[in-house]
């Protein structure tokens, strides 16, 4: 893998917008969701719900009773990673999830502190806030990330909520500026998906770790993680199953990135998107907005 940035073929505000998901119970799925992360609920209809934070959609949920659940080693979905604006956000989220009495694990990233958990179907949550870019640590073209201990007191006590009680703790509901800060993908090989995705979306590798890597436009930590951890060596899957469906990335300008694409076979091209899919059967789509 390299870190020599490529061509702007998409603009350096690209960025993740929904995520849609295969789901096995779709109420059940839905109010998990929604209760978890604090998210309004739409039904366009009665096989899909899209949840979204004060008008933006994060997640689009797709009826699917009769799929199976995917095989932990199946390429797709590793996690959905919510990012909220403030660690005072962090904080109440931290607190809520605690009284709905999740299993959480964390990592502080040097770049940010996360808590991970995974929903009812399997499909792995990260809910995490950065930390100011200007503390961010760069040497030749990576940022410096880790995974170390979280300061869980101190998330909380930044949202002004006593660690010991939960006193100060009120109900959560999304803030205005929630979104969801990347998507991490499970692949058959990290080295040849970091290629891939830089070759085609124009991304910048930022954190090359071997088994794992991490992209991005403009900078940012990662849009896109991907790793091989349970994957290592799978192909595309045969079949479909629950889990990742696809997931979209909006940007403001679609037309580099379509004169980059022209006459690629693999590639859908509308008026405002262009679908294509990776080597593993992860499907996206970058739209215009």
């Amino acid at each position: 893998m390299t870190t020599a940035s490529t061509p702007p073929v998409l603009p350096v505000s690209t960025h993740v917008g929904t995520v849609h998901l295969n789901a096995r119970d779709l109420p059940g799925l839905t109010r998990f969701y929604a209760d978890l992360l604090g998210l309004n609920v739409t039904w366009p209809n009665a096989t899909q719900a899209v949840l979204s934070a004060h008008g933006t959609p994060l997640l689009h949920l797709h009826a699917a009773p009769d799929l199976p659940a995917p095989a932990p080693t199946r390429p797709g979905l590793y996690h959905t990673a919510f990012l909220l604006p403030t660690r005072a956000d962090l904080g109440r989220w931290l607190a809520h999830a605690a009284r709905l009495g999740h299993r959480i694990g964390s990592g502080d990233h040097l770049v940010s502190e996360a808590f991970y958990l995974s929903d009812p179907e399997g499909n792995g949550i990260e809910v995490y806030a950065d930390r100011p870019r200007d503390t961010w640590t760069w040497k030749d073209g990576q940022v410096q990330m880790a995974t170390n201990a979280v300061d869980a007191q101190g998330v909380l006590q930044a949202a002004g909520i006593d660690p010991a009680t939960l006193d100060g703790a009120v109900p959560f509901s999304a803030p205005a500026g929630t979104t969801i800060g990347h998507i991490h993908l499970k692949v058959g090989s990290a080295a040849q998906a970091a290629h891939w995705y830089r070759n085609t979306l124009g991304l910048d590798v930022v954190a090359d770790m071997g088994s794992a890597a991490f992209l991005s436009w403009g900078g940012y930590h990662h849009h896109i993680g991907l790793n091989e951890w349970h994957s290592a060596g799978q192909p595309t899957p045969a079949a479909p199953a629950a889990g990742l469906r696809d997931f979209t990335l909006l940007a403001p300008d679609l037309e580099p990135l379509r004169a980059h694409l022209h006459g690629r076979p693999d590639v859908q091209s509308g008026p405002d998107s262009l679908s294509v899919t990776d080597p593993w059967g992860n499907r996206l789509s970058v739209q215009q907005g």
